[in-house]
C-alpha cells in the first residue's frame, strides 16, 4: 500500500527510510540507490541490509568547483558499505547550457517536468537509478528501490527496474512505496 506524505519535504526521511527498508525485505530487494548530496539521507540506509549507492549532486552544481558532500561524510559512507557516485546528472546535462542560453525546452527537461507531476522525488529517483545502472553499481534486469526528494532529505520512495539512459523509456516504475500527496509544497 502506497502511503502518502501530507507534504513534501526533509521532514519524511526517516519514515521513508523504514518504508523504503520494510519493502527492500518484503520483496528480496538487494539494492538501494539513493539521493543525498551531504550524506544525510544515505545516513538512514546504509548499514541495515541492502547494498546502498548513494547518488550526489555534481561537482558545481550550487557553484563552481564546489563539492557539497564533505570528503568526511563521502569516506563514512564508503566505510560503511556505500558506493558514491558523484557525476553529471541525467536530466540535467548539457541541454540545461543551450536552454539557458538560448531558451526552450529539450527531451531531458520534458522528462524530467513530467515526472515532477508525481513529485520532484519521483523525478529524483528515476533519474539515479538510471545514473547508477549507467555507472555499473546496480545490476540490469533487478527491480532496484530508489529514494529521492524535494529540496533536501527524503519524501518518495519507488521500487522500479531502471533503463540506460540511452533506453530510458524501457525503465518501468513497479510500485510507488511513499511520496507526496501533493508534488509541490503549497504553503
Amino acid at each position: 500500500m502506497t502511503v502518502y506524505f501530507d507534504s513534501p519535504g526533509k521532514h519524511n526521511t526517516e519514515e521513508v527510510a523504514r518504508l523504503a527498508l520494510k519493502r527492500a525485505g518484503e520483496l528480496g530487494i538487494n539494492h538501494i540507490v539513493v539521493a543525498s548530496n551531504t550524506g544525510y539521507t544515505a545516513n538512514f540506509f546504509v548499514e541495515k541490509g541492502p547494498k546502498v549507492v548513494c547518488v550526489t549532486h555534481h561537482v558545481g552544481f550550487r557553484e563552481p568547483g564546489f563539492d557539497e558532500m564533505s570528503p568526511e561524510a563521502r569516506e563514512t559512507l564508503k566505510k560503511q558499505g556505500a558506493e558514491v557516485l558523484t557525476t553529471t546528472h541525467l536530466f540535467a546535462n548539457v541541454e540545461r547550457a543551450v536552454t539557458g542560453k538560448f531558451g526552450g525546452l529539450y527531451p531531458g527537461g520534458l522528462i524530467s517536468h513530467t515526472l515532477r507531476m508525481f513529485s520532484q522525488g519521483t523525478k529524483v529517483a528515476v533519474e539515479i537509478a538510471t545514473m547508477a545502472l549507467d555507472a555499473g553499481l546496480i545490476p540490469y534486469g533487478e527491480p532496484v528501490i530508489a529514494v529521492g526528494g524535494t529540496s533536501r532529505g527524503a519524501d518518495t520512495a519507488l521500487v522500479l527496474l531502471p533503463a540506460h539512459a540511452n533506453a530510458i523509456f524501457d525503465t518501468q516504475i513497479l510500485e510507488i512505496i511513499c511520496k507526496p500527496r501533493r508534488p509541490k509544497d503549497t504553503n
